[in-house]
């Protein structure tokens, strides 16, 4: 089968549902956006490389070692150019996104540097540059829920250093015009970071072309393992940036009386790395690959589509977000909260999110405590929205 012709999404989710293992026939998995579901792929590689290839990397002179370390620079070589890195040497591994913006903002940002984020950032990209001590200023968002970059336009001033935004929300599902925002950044002399966590499982990212800074994205968003993500950052400022963290494999040389660094990208990877983690994402950027970033952005954006046609007929439910959100349909039942709507969908084998999505900021701008949350990946179909829609009606005749 054509899986990137087709536009079924029931269709194209029976196909890849099979490579999924942890997916039970029934379970409908709508919490993709907090984490995705691995395939079978990414699971054997972790196995191989926990039962059959493990072993240290850098510091082995043994063929094993020197096997693993090739595997986990290839590994690093893959992300590159999966999100069109100029070079291996400005991926840096972290234990995912938030760890990313916390480097940047202990090893780039200065106290008292003035950043623009916008409402619907995050906490992840908010409460580092707190900690950092950034004097921060907030975008707006449009009538749809987007970032309003005319406002931003407006806003931006040469004494901000950063620009840091959301590249996908979380919440909402709205896309940035990363481009332009780039742009209104750079005008101003700012730099601009993308968090890229709900982005690079669902749309193509090209780092050059977006012309941003920094970037960041989560493994285990992109259907591979927990504690590994990725910190892409533009050669020359990571050149300039010092270490965050001290420790082994960091270093050029260590006295008593005085340390030199290792240059990027291992200047910024103390201690022994995610091996095995590094491997499995690996894995995740092949299998997402093999199956084709536009197929599926058309298989979530079909999704997203019958979802909030179905939600937008039910006189009670209020969405939030941009008609053409991004595999995220946000909603409230009016007089339900939403953690009562998630209790009442799990006993009908349905999975979503309640809560506030780490968002407070932008619970507060929509002028509610919480929202339900379904978020779509590969393996979503047709039959998930459905029990998704019973089950919501369920709760509608429960609540009256």
């Amino acid at each position: 089968m054509d899986m990137a012709a087709s536009t079924d999404p029931s269709l194209l989710a029976l196909d890849w549902l099979a490579d999924f293992p942890a997916i039970p026939q029934g379970w409908a998995y709508l919490d993709s956006a907090a984490t995705a579901q691995k395939p079978k792929a990414v699971i054997d590689a972790i196995t191989r490389g926990y039962a059959e290839t493990y072993a240290t990397v850098h510091r082995g002179v043994y063929q094993r070692s020197a096997e693993m370390t090739v595997a986990f620079e290839a590994s690093r070589g893959r992300v590159a150019r999966f999100i069109g890195a100029a070079s291996p040497e400005e991926i840096v591994f972290v234990r995912g996104a938030t760890e990313g913006i916390n480097l940047v903002a202990q090893s780039w940002l200065k106290p008292g540097d003035r950043i623009l984020l916008s409402m619907l950032e995050h906490h992840s990209n908010i409460v580092p540059w707190q900690l950092a001590g950034a004097e921060i200023d907030v975008v707006p968002l449009t009538h749809d829920h987007r970032i309003d970059l005319d406002a931003m336009a407006a806003m931006i001033r040469p004494e901000h250093k950063l620009v840091a935004l959301g590249h996908v929300s979380n919440v909402l599902g709205s896309v940035l015009d990363a481009k332009r925002a780039a742009r209104i950044a750079h005008s101003a002399g700012a730099k601009l970071l993308l968090d890229g966590c709900q982005a690079v499982p669902r749309m193509k990212v090209d780092v050059a072309d977006l012309d941003c800074d920094f970037y960041v994205f989560s493994g285990h968003k992109l259907y591979g393992p927990t504690g590994i993500g990725v910190l892409w950052a533009r050669a020359e400022i990571l050149e300039a940036m010092p270490p965050w963290q001290g420790g082994g494999a960091m270093i050029d040389k260590v006295t008593f009386a005085r340390t030199t660094f290792a240059p990027p990208p291992a200047r910024f990877e103390a201690g022994t790395p995610h091996v095995v983690g590094v491997i499995g994402l690996h894995a995740a950027i092949d299998y997402v690959e093999s199956i084709g970033l536009d197929a599926i952005a058309a298989h979530e954006a079909a999704l997203v589509r019958e979802t909030r046609d179905a939600l937008s007929s039910l006189n009670s439910v209020r969405l939030f977000g941009p008609e053409d959100s991004a595999g995220i349909v946000s909603f409230a039942i009016e007089g339900v909260h939403p953690h009562d709507i998630a209790t009442i969908l799990d006993e009908s084998r349905v999975a979503i999110r309640a809560g506030h999505h780490c968002a407070q900021p932008l619970m507060e701008y929509l002028g509610v405590d919480a929202t339900a949350r379904a978020s779509f990946g590969v393996y979503s179909g047709r039959q998930d929205i459905e029990a998704l829609i019973r089950g919501i009606e369920r709760v509608t005749r429960i609540f009256g």
